[in-house]
């Protein structure tokens, strides 16, 4: 077994601990990853403070993962030694079913399996990126373009792939008017993208205070939402909006804004139900959908495209140490606009 360096939490209410995690022998088509960065995602905190459910513990949380290759198994044809590489929110899948064929691995039918709080398929539990080695089939490992920093390319297994995916489904391009919902971590990579893919990009935040990024980024109207007046101003406005907010809002409010044939997609997660009324949907033909991340394929190809349009995020690195305070940071909103742990300091 390989022995790696960790930052683990003992139960929803705990700190993080130094801790010592086995990661597996190589199998004959696994990587060995010496992990650089590892990006702070609000799913982690979900997690960790069992807010999405009961989870094993102890747990070692993170799936934004940026790292080196240092060793490959016998049959790897994929990755060599010394290659920039990473790994997102999903580690496996049955590569079987009508889903995996497709390249749909985020929607295995018989469930992916995830970077951590899983069960991979030799029963042992998954074991996150809050750490400085993990092992990975090659399947399942992405490729780092060369002009993309480790440090900033880590927070694009989640929060780029979450946006970008959704973008791309739903045709985010030159003559589509889209709005992002929330100026986060997810957020304001959601402006970059749509923008680099040519939409006409709005933001709709609580407040204008971060409106200068946010027109940095790529937006041509920014709004807040805590002004009644946006909701009426707006009103049939959008072909496509993209909530990266993981909290309760007014979705019928938001479905509003929607053009005819327009369609709100979610991407945050809150714990809590969302209601939507029916006849927010009907009088237009509007759609309400949700996305989760995108498959292997589309998430390398979301890599090479933030590498060509230099789409990347706003980050705040951090130390091992740090990571307590870094949740109680994103929780209060106070980031900017994603924290990246230094893995060194582990």
């Amino acid at each position: 077994m390989i022995t790696a360096k960790a930052r683990a939490v003992d139960g929803s209410d705990q700190p993080f601990r130094t801790a010592e995690i086995e990661r597996r022998d190589l199998d004959v088509h696994d990587v060995l990853i010496e992990i650089k960065y590892a990006g702070i995602c609000h799913s982690d905190i979900h997690t960790a403070h069992g807010d999405w459910g009961e989870v094993d513990f102890p747990l070692v949380p993170g799936h934004e993962i940026a790292g080196i290759v240092t060793d490959v198994g016998a049959e790897v044809t994929k990755y060599k030694v010394g290659d920039r590489v990473g790994v997102g929110c999903m580690v496996d899948s049955c590569g079987e079913c009508e889903n995996c064929r497709k390249g749909e691995e985020q929607y295995c039918l018989k469930g992916n399996v995830p970077t951590y709080a899983g069960v991979d398929k030799y029963g042992e539990p998954t074991q996150g990126g809050y750490s400085t080695h993990i092992v990975v089939t090659e399947d399942f490992v992405l490729r780092i373009p060369d002009n993309i920093g480790l440090d900033v390319a880590a927070p694009l297994l989640c929060a780029g792939i979450t946006t970008f995916s959704p973008l791309n489904h739903w045709n985010a391009g030159p003559g589509k008017k889209v709005a992002i919902v929330g100026m986060g971590g997810l957020g304001h990579m959601a402006v970059q993208i749509a923008h680099a893919m040519g939409a006409e990009v709005s933001v709709l935040s609580r407040t204008l205070n971060k409106e200068e990024d946010g027109l940095q980024f790529g937006a041509e109207g920014y709004y807040a939402t805590t002004d009644p007046e946006t909701f009426t101003k707006l009103a049939g406005s959008f072909d496509l909006i993209i909530n990266t907010v993981s909290a309760q809002i007014d979705m019928n409010a938001y479905l509003s804004l929607l053009t005819l044939d327009g369609t709100l997609v979610n991407v945050g997660a809150p714990p809590e139900p969302l209601s939507v009324h029916a006849f927010s949907l009907i009088p237009q033909r509007r759609s309400f959908a949700g996305s989760l991340i995108g498959g292997i394929r589309e998430t390398q190809e979301m890599l090479d495209f933030c590498a060509e349009h230099n789409a990347v995020p706003k980050i705040e690195v951090i130390s091992a140490d740090e990571i307590d305070e870094a949740y109680e940071r994103v929780l209060a909103s106070d980031v900017k606009y994603r924290f990246v742990i230094d893995t060194s300091t582990m």
